[in-house]
Order: structure tokens, then C-alpha cells, then sequence
């Protein structure tokens, strides 16, 4: 009796393994990546202390539900220079052409004193300027 369970219940496992879910996927394909504009800035404290860390918040509008936070390029431009440009994503699904606001954000841990400047990336030549005094 228990070698058929042990059977059976071999054949359920392999034939489960075998059957393919082929329903349409919630995932969508990215297409490609480009820069999107970041709108605006939030930054909590303008001063905070060495190796704190800090939330930084960047929005950006969307123009459909096809499109999305993808990440961001950090660039340290220099000991206390940071150049911050975010990108979207871009699918390949059939979406509602509708703005959407997405907030996301940078976790700033600073190594040394200073006064840090951030430049985030707001379209064309046009960048949003931040500082932030570490002490």
C-alpha cells in the first residue's frame, strides 16, 4: 500500500511538473530605456550628520501605464558633486495614455564632511540644483 502511494503520488508530482500555465502573462516586455525628466526634488534635512543616511525624492510624470521608474545613472562628478539622471522604462503592451507621477528615491550615506552638491537632470541642459551640508 504504501509503495502505490508512494507511486502515485510520484506520477502527480512529474505530471504537475509537465502542465504549462499558457495564460497571458501580466508581464510586459521593456522595449527600451530612455532619460525621463525629473519634476522635482524633496530633500527632508539640508544638513545631516556623517555616515546618517537620508532619503532623497525624485518625481517624474509618466504619459501611459507602459512606461516606468527603470533607475537611476549616480554620478560623482567630483568629492562632493553628485549629477543625478533618472530613466524610464518603456514596454511593449497595450496601455491607457493617462499621466501618472512617480515618486522614487536615492538613499544618501555620506562618507566625510562637506558640503554635498546634487544635480538632478531636468530636461534639455536645465538640471534642478540641491545641496546638502554634512557635518
Amino acid at each position: 500500500m504504501k509503495t502505490l502511494f508512494n507511486t502515485a503520488l510520484s506520477v502527480i508530482f512529474i505530471g504537475l511538473s509537465f502542465v504549462s500555465c499558457n495564460e497571458d502573462d501580466d508581464y510586459e516586455t521593456i522595449q527600451s530605456t530612455e532619460k525621463v525628466k525629473i519634476d522635482s526634488v524633496k530633500i527632508v534635512n539640508d544638513t545631516m550628520a556623517v555616515f546618517g543616511v537620508q532619503s532623497i525624492r525624485t518625481y517624474s510624470t509618466y504619459a501611459s501605464q507602459c512606461e516606468g521608474f527603470y533607475g537611476y545613472d549616480y554620478v560623482h562628478s567630483g568629492n562632493f558633486a553628485r549629477d543625478v539622471t533618472a530613466y524610464k522604462y518603456l514596454t511593449n503592451g497595450s496601455c491607457t495614455q493617462a499621466n501618472q507621477v512617480s515618486v522614487n528615491q536615492i538613499n544618501f550615506s555620506p562618507q566625510q564632511t562637506g558640503t554635498y552638491t546634487f544635480k538632478f537632470w531636468k530636461g534639455d541642459n536645465t538640471w534642478i540644483t540641491k545641496t546638502i551640508v554634512v557635518e
